[in-house]
């Protein structure tokens, strides 16, 4: 999958759409930095074991805070937003994988990966980055067959998750759910109006989680064994925060561009 969505990456989009589009992903990517960073040195251990946020982990936070759904992205803004906008999902796929959350991890200090663990995670997007940039023919044959491949990865996935721990976490992971939205989301839009040259409805519509990110506790977990023990937790609750932000993501942006109205196209020489 990570390889798909290297191959998908065009190095030929405006410099307005990677503005805007790398704006996002910076921005999202130092939120998900600092909240991280916050709660490794706030809980000692990463992780929460009593009380009302039990079960709650670092590995939890940076897996829901530091991947967005490009595709719910991509749908949102095709309907409300403007060209550029809607166009601004081609930076989206470098958050893809563990390759983010593994350095948001070893940065902070929660853990540390050796050397070929960070080049097995970031190899297969470079290869298809390439790949799919050399040959336009070959970057539309696996862009399609990047949607193709979802159903089968979710099948897969969901085989591997414990309904009794979605049930069991699922307070705290529609509160987790409505954190991303409101942490994430306040700093994407201000980096929108400020940097991208929107009204903030596009910095709105990228505070979500990543369905992809449902396998990344798992993914890490394997790679640093200390965070076994809360993997299955994590996971979990990462599940319930992709639902949530699904379904508030795009009401919450209607609401926005209703309120706002839609950003003019910008001409480009």
């Amino acid at each position: 999958m990570v390889f798909l969505y290297g191959a998908s990456v065009s190095f030929s989009a405006t410099p307005t759409i990677l503005r805007k589009s790398g704006t996002l992903v910076l921005t999202k990517i130092l939120v998900a930095w600092l909240v991280t960073l916050a709660f490794s040195k706030i809980v000692p251990g990463g992780s929460i074991e009593t009380g009302v946020f039990a079960g709650l982990s670092v590995l939890a936070i940076v897996s829901c805070m530091d991947m967005t759904n490009g595709g719910l992205y991509a749908a949102v803004m095709q309907q409300y937003g403007s060209k550029e906008e809607s166009g601004a999902f081609v930076l989206m796929s470098l958050e893809s994988g563990p390759l983010v959350s593994m350095l948001i991890l070893g940065s902070v200090g929660a853990a540390s990966f050796p050397l070929n663990h960070f080049i097995g995670a970031v190899l297969p997007f470079l290869i298809g980055l390439i790949l799919g940039n050399l040959d336009p023919d070959f970057k539309e044959f696996f862009t399609k067959a990047t949607g193709v491949m979802i159903p089968f990865f979710g099948f897969a996935l969901g085989n591997a998750i414990d309904l009794s721990n979605i049930f069991k976490t699922g307070l705290l992971g529609i509160l987790l759910g409505l954190a991303v939205i409101v942490i994430t989301g306040i700093p994407l839009i201000f980096a929108d109006k400020f940097i991208g040259g929107g009204n903030g409805g596009a910095g709105l519509a990228a505070a979500s989680s990543a369905g992809a990110a449902v396998a990344n506790p798992v993914i890490i977990a394997k790679m640093a064994p200390q965070f076994a023990p809360v993997a299955a937790q994590a996971t979990a609750l990462v599940a319930t925060t992709v639902i949530v932000t699904s379904i508030l993501v795009p009401i919450l942006t209607s609401l926005w561009y209703k309120r706002f109205g839609k950003v003019k196209a910008i001409q480009e020489a």
